[in-house]
């Protein structure tokens, strides 16, 4: 590259003139001043973004700013204005020196104290997942081989002899609760869903099956007729319409017949209106006052459910769930729902999906002293999965960060299919 003779004369005049080039100084905006109590915090930052309070103005104040820097800028070179800055210095310096002669800002106040260690962390921590916190979801299926679910990777169709070698290890680990939910035979499948009350179904076998080997597991079942519509919906259908009323007289029968097999909670997840206050006079009536419900309260028509439907060949056979699942964009509607189902006498409420819907969570949680429930969906877990496939996401990390976040929006129990697995990273952290 060329450079002009004028631009060499200019440097070579500058460079020998007595008063050697001096960058100007950085120009600083006014201090910010915080104040939190008696502490205060100085802030004064350039407008080229430069930390800078003062700059020396003369060789004096210069030679006065480098004997006073901090031994941890030894080795730094002082040529260099923005490093030669010496927040220590001036009339109002940004931060001062302590009686041992170290830098020191007057912060009473430092939350940094309360993380500084892995014990001081644990011993505040606000919120603490533990595998009793959790109901693990398991696919079942009338076959005598496991089927892997190609979008919900680490998850199968499972066997009877899977199901019950799954619910005895993770009862090892701590985790308590389960649900089931059946891949039914599509000759089973009907309008009317009838085979959601067969006593000798797949649902009510596994329920026997579990309480007879395992008495202290809680067993939870799905109460809604998608798993055994022809037409793919949580109720029947005439005419392209869901009819709320016949479909609630078929999940009192799908709730009765579950209790009347072992099942500790019955989870209606239909959305259809006044089925929690039906179902609990149905379970009274039969003398089934012990058995809890946990209302799917809040759940939405989400796109976050393919990989279930997936699992369960359940897919909607036309239209979708607009028309009594709940619309995403709503969250006071929620806290309608939660009104509704605590009055009928729901046990627990849960907000469907989790991660995306945390703030229905809060709110629903602000609003009601019930034990709330947050569902870790299908789709959720698949995208963790791919993210981790991937080798963008570590996969323990990311997953009790977000089973964490549940507990934090207020959720007392949380449905996830890494329930075995996140057990087994806590008790491998001494967590449990």
């Amino acid at each position: 590259m060329k450079i002009s003779s004028s631009i060499i004369a200019l440097l070579a005049a500058a460079l020998s003139s007595a008063d050697a080039f001096v960058p100007a100084a950085p120009r600083a905006v006014p201090v910010v001043v915080v104040a939190k109590s008696s502490s205060a915090l100085l802030v004064a930052r350039d407008l080229d973004g430069i930390a800078a309070a003062t700059a020396p103005s003369s060789s004096s104040s210069s030679s006065s700013s480098s004997s006073s820097v901090d031994r941890t800028m030894e080795g730094v070179d002082d040529d260099l204005p923005y490093q030669a800055f010496d927040p220590t210095a001036g009339d109002s310096p940004a931060v001062e020196r302590n009686n041992a002669g170290g830098v020191w800002v007057k912060q009473r106040a430092r939350p940094r104290r309360n993380r500084k260690s892995s014990g001081i962390r644990a011993m505040v921590r606000e919120n603490i997942v533990t595998p009793s916190n959790f109901i693990y979801p398991l696919f079942i299926h009338d076959e005598d081989v496991d089927v892997p679910i190609p979008s919900m990777p680490g998850c199968y169709r499972l066997s009877h002899e899977s199901m019950m070698r799954e619910v005895g290890e993770s009862l090892e680990l701590g985790v308590r609760a389960f649900v089931l939910f059946p891949k039914v035979n599509d000759d089973l499948k009907t309008n009317m869903g009838c085979e959601a009350y067969n006593p000798d179904g797949i649902v009510h076998r596994s329920i026997r099956a579990i309480k007879a080997a395992y008495p202290d597991a809680v067993v939870c079942t799905d109460v809604a007729l998608d798993p055994y519509s022809d037409m793919g919906h949580d109720g029947v259908v005439e005419d392209g319409v869901i009819l709320n009323d016949v479909t609630i007289n078929q999940l009192c029968k799908q709730a009765v017949s579950q209790a009347r097999a072992g099942a500790d909670i019955v989870a209606p997840s239909d959305m259809q209106d006044g089925r929690v206050m039906a179902i609990r006079d149905a379970l009274d009536s039969e003398g089934y006052t012990n058995v809890s419900i946990l209302s799917y309260t809040a759940k939405y028509a989400s796109a976050y459910y393919g990989p279930f439907r997936d699992a369960l060949d359940s897919h909607p056979g036309f239209g979708d769930k607009r028309t009594y699942q709940q619309d995403p964009a709503n969250g006071r509607e929620a806290l309608i729902e939660a009104a509704l189902d605590a009055a009928e006498g729901a046990d627990m409420l849960m907000v469907k999906p989790g991660m995306p819907y945390l703030d229905v969570i809060r709110r629903l949680r602000d609003a009601s002293d019930l034990p709330i429930a947050a569902y870790h969906v299908s789709g959720e877990y698949a995208m963790l999965k791919a993210a981790v496939e991937r080798g963008w996401l570590n996969e323990k990390e990311v997953v009790l960060e977000t089973l964490t976040c549940f507990k934090r929006a207020g959720a007392d129990i949380i449905l996830t299919y890494y329930a075995k697995q996140a057990a087994q990273w806590i008790k491998e952290d001494g967590l449990y």
